[in-house]
């Protein structure tokens, strides 16, 4: 309660060592429990799901990944392929939908996992709000950004790499207002509508087209970017700290980045508000596997308005609008 009360986070080495998940997942053992079940999947060409594209022009747009369903064997028999064979070609999957999916279609495996972490439930004084399961490979990123959730992040498969900014450093990430897009299929599966998106790089010249359509398949295997409609701007970081000499603010210079490894059996308490990158290493047999607690930030106490104070100051100082994108919870 100590370390939570700091809003600092902080790792519990093999904190979740003696769990059943941690004992008995493999990638035999999803596949015995899961089978055939259709899940969600995160389909992108580059593991880019959620992140911030650079278009030729120098212009930038928020790019959301294609979600399609497939059965939960096929899923993570193409994270592995994709894993052990790089230069097949295929299109990055991730399991990600972040919407309490252990408590629904992934529920087969959640009697794996205690259904609280008894720490930050004391310490938090409430129950999770979402409780979600994450399967990817090493082609998978996710860009920085943060949550209004107290978050568990727990490793069972692979390794998880974090770079961690405080929420004081909101001057540090030059957010902006991004025009939205999506992922798409250039041809649309055989099973959706005939009728084809125009790719943004594309759409000065060519009006929506009707193509025969494509195998599940070789539709993934061709993904372009196409604007959102109706049009949406997506308040989003556009700074990597990474990358610091990339469309950095004067502030930038000043950002000290955290930087931790969670490996098998890990638990990391990741604050609310709290900047985070992400990006995953294998297990041997080719997949990476997590599981997260999302608690509800307490927006009564004096952490939120703060923060929101910081951030509005940082956005003007940089000649930006606070009030823009201020009720996202991206």
């Amino acid at each position: 309660m100590r370390y939570v009360a700091r809003n600092r986070p902080f790792v519990v080495r093999k904190g979740a060592e003696d769990w059943t998940a941690r004992k008995a997942w493999n990638a035999k053992y999803l596949v015995d429990v899961m089978g055939r079940q259709l899940v969600n999947v995160a389909v992108t060409p580059h593991g880019n799901a959620d992140s911030v594209v650079e278009l030729e022009d120098d212009g930038l747009l928020f790019v959301k990944p294609y979600d399609t369903e497939e059965p939960f064997s096929k899923v993570i028999e193409k994270i592995q392929q994709q894993e052990f064979h790089p230069s097949m070609k295929e299109p990055t999957r991730y399991a990600q939908t972040q919407n309490d999916n252990l408590r629904n279609e992934y529920i087969p495996l959640f009697s794996d996992l205690p259904k609280d972490v008894p720490f930050a439930r004391i310490a938090l004084q409430k129950s999770p709000d979402a409780i979600n399961f994450w399967l990817g490979n090493s082609h998978s990123t996710t860009a920085l950004h943060k949550d209004n959730y107290e978050n568990i992040y727990v490793q069972v498969l692979g390794r998880k790499h974090f770079v961690l900014l405080p929420p004081i450093e909101s001057a540090c990430i030059n957010e902006q207002l991004i025009p939205a897009a999506t992922y798409t299929p250039r041809t649309p599966p055989s099973s959706t509508s005939s009728r084809s998106l125009s790719p943004v790089s594309e759409m000065s010249q060519s009006p929506l087209q009707a193509l025969p359509s494509a195998s599940h398949d070789e539709a993934l295997s061709d993904l372009v970017v196409c604007l959102d409609e109706p049009e949406e701007n997506v308040p989003f970081a556009t700074w990597d700290p990474d990358f610091p000499n990339e469309r950095p603010t004067p502030y930038s210079q000043y950002s000290r980045p955290l930087r931790v490894t969670l490996d098998e059996g890990d638990m990391l308490f990741l604050p609310a508000l709290w900047y985070h990158k992400v990006s995953q290493s294998c297990s041997s047999e080719g997949i990476c596997c997590a599981v997260n607690y999302w608690y509800d930030l307490d927006f009564s106490g004096s952490f939120w308005p703060l923060c929101s104070f910081t951030r509005g100051v940082s956005l003007l100082t940089l000649g930006r609008d606070p009030r823009d994108g201020e009720d996202d919870d991206t």
